[in-house]
């Protein structure tokens, strides 16, 4: 695609409900002219999804003071979703009205030492605080960021399922580009490592939460035999050095294994009748494979091949704009789907595809769906214009 038509497709689009404001990470006076994009309605909540080649901490700072008294959280990026598709560089800014929105955030300080308990208390109350505040506004969705590094996604994740109630969540885990080096996640002003940051909203549009992802299970299957589950890594498949198995398996030399190979080659576990993706991160210096998410031994994983991402994506939006177009649509997408697609040169048509349908949010090193932490999908919420108006 050429960038010039991305651009002039998202500068075309009507204002909508859900603001929005972009800009690269080396603008003067950055947050001052995301500011001015968001205009002067009063919001409920900004969320920031910021390049790692920013100072995330200055970032936020001047944020928390420059959108007061109005709520400020977000987080550092593997790429953003911005007005043109798949970007780099950028600062992403995300306002929900007051008219449209009533929000509450919860943070989680330290993911070494939580109390479930507290934390689904306070959502619970959270809930039936909005509920007497809106009374008359039906919809709701809950939004996790996570410090992406924390290794503590699949276990923050399953806790908070007993506070949702019926409510449906989604959520990205912080990025660092592909360096894997540093992720932060912000609220109070402060950029935080280690720390997750939970965003309950009800609102008087609709929502659809959803998670997708363009893989097929294949026959092709294999057992993990020997692992390290608390710092997520396989060190034999079959009882095989696991790198070397793996690429048996997929018929590669096993020093050739890269991250384009995981992306195109992942392995899913099957849960509840559903297939979810168990991504594997890189390889380590001893040949053991390290993982996005949780794994343990005696797993079963499933090889899985992907399917044409463009015409995949086509029909999810299809699906998502089937009864209404939606005005905003929140997306957290894997760092590994934005690899795929560079590695195919599809980027430009998923970019044409993200920014015709006001898809923003950012890369991941994970996301979330509901009670567990799953990876290569595209979760998020699609926020539609309310029926009165």
């Amino acid at each position: 695609m050429n960038q010039a038509v991305g651009w002039a497709t998202a500068a075309a689009r009507t204002p909508g409900i859900v603001k929005t404001g972009f800009v690269h990470r080396d603008t003067d006076q950055a947050v001052r002219k995301l500011a001015e994009s968001l205009g002067g309605a009063p919001l409920s909540l900004v969320v920031l999804f910021v390049s790692p080649g920013a100072d995330a901490a200055a970032v936020v700072s001047d944020a928390d003071q420059a959108f007061a008294p109005t709520p400020v959280i977000g987080c550092t990026t593997a790429g953003e979703l911005a007005d043109c598709g798949y970007s780099e560089d950028q600062i992403v800014a995300v306002g929900f009205p007051s008219s449209h929105f009533e929000v509450r955030t919860l943070l989680v300080p330290n993911l070494e030492e939580f109390s479930a308990q507290d934390i689904i208390d306070q959502m619970i109350c959270n809930r039936n605080d909005m509920a007497v505040s809106e009374p008359d506004w039906k919809h709701e969705f809950s939004f996790l960021m996570i410090d992406g590094l924390s290794t503590k996604e699949d276990a923050l994740t399953s806790e908070l399922a007993v506070g949702l109630g019926p409510v449906p969540l989604f959520g990205g885990s912080a990025g660092d580009g592909t360096r894997f080096g540093a992720t932060y996640v912000m609220k109070d002003g402060q950029a935080m490592q280690n720390a997750a940051v939970l965003t309950q909203v009800r609102t008087r549009c609709p929502v659809k939460v959803f998670k997708t992802d363009h893989l097929v299970p294949t026959a092709r299957r294999m057992v993990v035999t020997k692992a390290d589950p608390t710092n997520r890594v396989v060190q034999e498949i079959n009882a095989e050095p696991a790198a070397r198995e793996y690429a048996r398996l997929l018929g590669k030399d096993p020093e050739q294994l890269t991250t384009f190979t995981f992306a195109a080659h992942p392995v899913v576990v099957q849960i509840g009748g559903q297939h979810h993706v168990r991504a594997i991160q890189r390889v380590a210096g001893n040949g053991d494979l390290v993982f996005f998410s949780a794994i343990d031994e005696g797993l079963v994983l499933t090889l899985a091949e992907p399917r044409d991402m463009v015409s995949h994506l086509e029909e999810e939006i299809a699906v998502l704009t089937q009864t209404a177009r939606p005005d905003t649509i929140l997306g957290c997408d894997c760092i590994l789907r934005r690899l795929e697609a560079q590695e195919k040169q599809m980027t430009g048509e998923i970019s044409r595809l993200l920014s015709e349908n006001h898809v923003v949010g950012f890369s991941t090193y994970g996301e979330q769906y509901n009670s567990i932490h799953v990876n290569q999908t595209l979760t998020g919420v699609a926020i539609y214009p309310p029926e009165d108006g």
